[in-house]
Order: structure tokens, then C-alpha cells, then sequence
């Protein structure tokens, strides 16, 4: 009796840390505050095609000016986490330029991405 005591306690032992590892494993730090979809604060965010609603960005971008898009076709959300007022633009053409959305701070926008090249992040 004795022994069976012994392997149960053992067996429970085991499978309590078995347990504790894989949760330890599966823990996420939590978001920053001011993280919007997985998107950073103070950050412009592309995701993946087709992915509604917004879970992961596949393109983040964080400095002011132009940024070209490269393969981005169909449609993606693309959010503005900017602080302080700061637009970004969806441009037609590469460099920035061509502009014609702007997406305000803390705004969001689901979008055809196929005719645009570019997006513009602006100081306020």
C-alpha cells in the first residue's frame, strides 16, 4: 500500500510540474498600454491580407515620412496608432506621393491596397 502511495504521490508531482512548464511556455507578456491590435503605440500597422479582424501586423512602420508597399494586394487594415495627432496617407504612387486617404491618429481603415504604393506617416 505503502508503494502505491508513493507512485500516485510521484505520478501527481510529476504532472503538476508538467503543468506548470507548458503554462509557463504558453505565457504572453502583456501589451504595452496604448498597443491597438497588436499594433504599438506611436506606430503605423499593415496586416495581412484578409485578416479581419486585425489580430497581428505583418508591417509596421514607426518614422515619419514614406514608406513603400511591397506585394501588398487585396484588402488589409491598416491602423493608425500615432500619438499626439499625427495622419499617415495611402499614397498611389511610391515615395509618398500621390496621397489620397488620410488616416487620423487612433483611426483605422479596411482597404484595397492593390493601387497603393505608399504610405506617408506625418508629424502633427
Amino acid at each position: 500500500m505503502r508503494k502505491i502511495f508513493r507512485g500516485a504521490a510521484a505520478l501527481a508531482t510529476t504532472a503538476a510540474a508538467v503543468m506548470a512548464m507548458s503554462g509557463a511556455a504558453q505565457a504572453r507578456p502583456a501589451a504595452a498600454a496604448g498597443d491597438w491590435a497588436g499594433c504599438p503605440s506611436g506606430a503605423v500597422c499593415v496586416y495581412p491580407q484578409g485578416q479581419d479582424p486585425a489580430q497581428r501586423p505583418s508591417d509596421v512602420y514607426w518614422s515619419y515620412g514614406p514608406h513603400d508597399l511591397v506585394n501588398q494586394h487585396g484588402w488589409h487594415w491598416v491602423l493608425n496608432n500615432q500619438t499626439g495627432g499625427a495622419t499617415a496617407e495611402l499614397c498611389l504612387n511610391y515615395g509618398g506621393t500621390n496621397c489620397n486617404y488620410t488616416i487620423p491618429a487612433q483611426s483605422g481603415v479596411w482597404a484595397d491596397l492593390g493601387p497603393v504604393n505608399s504610405i506617408k506617416l506625418n508629424r502633427p
